[in-house]
């Protein structure tokens, strides 16, 4: 009996144009995952990083301390390394360093194994007017459902 966990960066859709979305494992301690499970994470704030190694890793991931932990408990802000294949690091990688995309965090998700899993996606930046636009497009469609419910 395991409840649906679906954590999401709602900020990513706006601040950032999508380009390549990736599902990666993460690699998580006994208290964060038991946390990620009672729905104590936020995903705002953070992005995905390279260290030298050539590992992904997230940074500014916040995962709430679990309240039955004792001395056993994970810090709340700490670097979380990611899982993919060789290939699908190589490429984000690639991409990442040579025209300056960025890797951030879409959705926090449990899968059917009770494993944690993180949506990840490549990002350029939206400038300015692109956000206007995003914003004048949503307020157009929810003035046209306004309309076509009043028809119905």
């Amino acid at each position: 009996m395991q409840k649906n966990i679906n954590i999401q960066n709602k900020r990513a859709r706006f601040e950032y144009e999508i380009l390549d979305k990736y599902t990666a494992g993460i690699v998580l301690t006994g208290t964060e995952i038991k946390s990620i499970r009672l729905s104590k994470a936020s995903i705002s704030e953070s992005f995905c990083e390279f260290n030298e190694g050539g590992e992904l890793f997230i940074i500014n991931m916040f995962i709430e301390e679990y309240m039955h932990g004792s001395h056993y408990n994970h810090k709340p802000k700490s670097e979380r390394k990611l899982l993919l294949n060789k290939n699908e690091l190589r490429k984000l990688h690639k991409e990442v360093k040579n025209t300056g995309l960025t890797i951030v965090p879409l959705r926090l998700f449990l899968n059917e194994k009770g494993l944690a899993k993180l949506n990840i996606a490549l990002v350029r930046g939206k400038k300015l007017h692109d956000k206007r636009e995003t914003i004048k497009d949503r307020d157009n469609k929810r003035e046209l459902d306004r309309i076509k419910k009043s028809y119905r």
